[in-house]
């Protein structure tokens, strides 16, 4: 028999202890070679750690323990095979027959629950508006065909006054919940505090017409999922936009090192992605030479790994550049913070329709608003504005962006 202990590893440069942050196995339970056994937090990143062996797993520390890196978090005993240790155990008889009967009983009591896989079950009109609510499918008996939930049924209940107390929903109790901040949103505490102190940052405003860009995407956006095996997005569009801006603002692109001001001649663009464990900012590399496909399969990719809790410090590392989209979650306009040591930090919004003047009209555009956060140590007034004028420029114009910013008219012309 080997036993195998399997330790913190490190997680990078200057971190020393990480939290358990989820099992993914039980204690006892057989696991195979490189099989994930946990996920631990640091202040910078989700990491899992897998098996470096097969057999029954031995747990050494809880979950939300703050363990140091080095230290053993969990052992492998290579002995057992197949199965795990709990499984391995001789089962009475006496035992198997009284859970074989018990599971037989809940059968039984499951089948006569339901007559029919509709009883219960929400219309998907229905489901939208209970799950708007926070309300359970569960407490409300449906009136369509074989029990089915109507939306008839989701309304009458939100129109009499849903009981929220029955759901366990909001309301009526003085109750509250007390949890750990997680190393990663500690750090990111620390961060945005650092940046509010230690940086000049103003904000600037402009707001683009997204009419051409919604123009393209519905002309050649099947075709582009056939040919690239992706969607056609609005970040892509914004991505090549702001390379082109950076391009012609350099101090936008730039970042302070002591005393000295340092020139990226490369465009290393953050994209701010929700993940499970909060906002994570991963890198698209040499942005300025990418596609728009190229773009979009990179992004998609690293938003996979970082639903997936897989995003790596390599992938986060840095950026000169950062996009944040508020507009999904129905932003209209915000003042986004910037993501140190970059000194400067682009905030989409959401796309509202609203009337604007066009050749002496009023007309009716989707409109998006736009913000810049900037570090006025480096970055002047003009720079910003003019940064930002060329990024709207190049998105209500975007076949430009395949001519290094000039209009198609001139390169053929030669001017």
């Amino acid at each position: 028999m080997a036993v195998i202990e399997t330790k913190v590893p490190s997680p990078g440069e200057s971190i020393s202890e990480v939290v358990i942050a989820r099992w993914l196995k039980k204690d006892g339970e057989y696991v195979e070679k490189d099989e994930e056994v946990a996920e631990i937090d640091s202040d910078k990143a989700t990491l899992t750690v897998n098996a470096e062996d097969s057999g029954a797993v031995k747990l050494l520390a809880a979950e939300g323990d703050t363990v140091k890196v080095g230290q053993a978090i969990f052992s492998i005993d290579n002995s057992v095979k197949g199965e795990s240790k709990k499984a391995a155990e001789p089962v009475k008889k006496e035992e198997s027959r009284a859970e074989v009967k018990a599971e037989k009983k809940e059968a039984v009591k499951e089948t006569a629950k339901s007559d029919s896989y509709a009883a219960g079950t929400p219309s998907p009109a229905a489901k939208k508006l209970l799950d708007e609510n926070k309300i359970p499918a569960s407490k409300l008996n449906g009136t369509g065909k074989d029990g089915r939930i109507t939306k008839g049924d989701a309304m009458l209940a939100l129109a009499g006054g849903f009981d929220s107390s029955s759901t366990g929903g909001w309301g009526g109790t003085r109750d509250q919940d007390r949890q750990k901040m997680s190393p990663l949103r500690k750090k990111l505490a620390q961060r945005l505090v650092s940046v509010k102190n230690e940086t000049a940052m103003l904000t600037t405003f402009n707001e683009v017409d997204m009419s051409a860009i919604y123009a393209l995407r519905a002309k050649y956006k099947d075709k582009f999922k056939e040919v690239y095996g992706t969607n056609l997005g609005f970040m892509s569009f914004f991505t090549k936009a702001v390379t082109e801006g950076l391009n012609l603002f350099p101090a936008v692109n730039a970042m302070i090192d002591g005393e000295e001001v340092v020139y990226n001649k490369y465009a290393d663009i953050g994209i701010a992605v929700s993940a499970p464990k909060g906002l994570v900012v991963p890198v698209v590399r040499n942005a300025e030479r990418l596609s728009l496909a190229e773009i979009e399969l990179a992004i998609k990719n690293l938003a996979v790994k970082a639903r997936d809790n897989k995003i790596t410090l390599e992938d986060m590392s840095g950026g000169t550049f950062t996009i944040t989209n508020g507009g999904v979650f129905g932003s209209m306009m915000s003042t986004p913070i910037i993501n140190p040591p970059q000194s400067a930090i682009l905030g989409m919004h959401n796309v509202v329709e609203r009337p604007v003047a066009l050749n002496g009209q009023v007309v009716i555009r989707p409109m998006m608003y736009v913000a810049l956060s900037y570090d006025h140590r480096i970055i002047d007034g003009r720079e910003s504005v003019g940064f930002l004028v060329k990024v709207k420029e190049m998105l209500e114009n975007p076949t430009k962006m395949l001519f290094g910013g000039k209009d198609p008219n001139e390169i053929v012309l030669g001017l």
